[in-house]
């Protein structure tokens, strides 16, 4: 590595960020985290990553097993250092968060993605897309044409460097849905662009009760998925209940996980951890743990 891209990675890969408060772990929570599984039963072979929500400390991410870390758009040689210093690790920067904004007539995106997209090239690192828009309200489809176009754009420069991209859907965005981003996705009609599901999101709307459907919806077209501990039935609730260690709550993950068993999701999933309060290392230790119990059970 040259001395530029050192010092990126060291600026970079030192960082941990400042968590948000959450509560204990109820005894409902407890007794679905607990290890129910058969002795030696083997945890789903998904890859299993930290998201950068959590931490951005990749030599932490390999003493706690994690496959590796996401990353958020910045600067281009920051993340290639990121993802030069994680091979190095035997881990891998599976995915980093950009914003694009949808306008009357077209989708704008950072300057800085193109570089960025050069940069990964060979990583394999997929771009999560959240849509933010104030022209068109939150879901709908009126935007679709201007959307589709400028997508089209962001997955074609993509595909060029070997990589895929998946729409990020996030409260309050244009998108802020799952199925909102499956049927851009539908139009953007590219083999290297997808949707993610994020958890934490989907209850965030009220849209628990259907996942299952929404995974069956989603699953053509599913690239990423990201988890967490989280509160059931509590929409708007605020993040300190959205959003939770992964042995706390009292959302049930197991039959989530083996919902993307039965519809063959094979893909990476990855961590949430923003807002979380605390030491990152203790709570990024405790959802190891759990992952290994929970993903275990629903391989039964």
């Amino acid at each position: 590595m040259n001395r530029t891209l050192f010092a990126a990675a060291a600026a970079v890969l030192g960082g941990a960020l400042v968590m948000a408060a959450r509560p204990a772990a109820t005894a409902e929570t407890k007794e679905s985290a607990a290890p129910a599984q058969a002795k030696g039963a083997a945890a789903m072979p998904n890859p299993f990553y930290a998201m950068d929500t959590y931490t951005k400390n990749l030599d932490l991410a390999k003493e706690l097993g994690y496959a590796g870390l996401s990353w958020t758009l910045g600067d281009p040689k920051a993340a290639q250092a990121a993802a030069e210093q994680a091979r190095q690790r035997g881990l891998k920067i599976f995915a980093i968060y950009c914003g694009v904004t949808l306008g009357k007539d077209k989708l704008q995106y950072d300057p800085r993605l193109k570089d960025t997209l050069a940069a990964l090239k060979g990583h394999d690192t997929l771009i999560w897309l959240h849509i933010t828009s104030k022209d068109y309200p939150k879901s709908s489809a009126d935007g679709n044409a201007a959307a589709v176009e400028g997508l089209r754009e962001i997955a074609d420069l993509a595909a060029a460097q070997g990589l895929r991209a998946a729409i990020y859907p996030h409260v309050g965005d244009w998108t802020e849905r799952v199925q909102d981003a499956v049927r851009v996705a539908r139009k953007v009609d590219r083999k290297n662009f997808g949707v993610t599901f994020n958890l934490c999101h989907c209850l965030a709307v009220g849209d628990e009760e259907k996942i299952p459907a929404l995974l069956d919806e989603a699953a053509p077209h599913l690239f990423m998925v990201s988890i967490n501990g989280a509160d059931s039935k509590a929409p708007g609730g605020g993040w300190g209940r959205l959003i939770q260690p992964l042995d706390q709550g009292t959302f049930d993950v197991v039959p989530l996980l083996k919902k993307l068993r039965a519809v063959n999701y094979q893909g990476p999933i990855g961590l949430q951890g923003y807002g979380v309060k605390g030491d990152a290392k203790d709570n990024l230790a405790r959802s190891m743990a759990a992952w290994r119990q929970l993903s275990a059970r629903a391989m039964q």
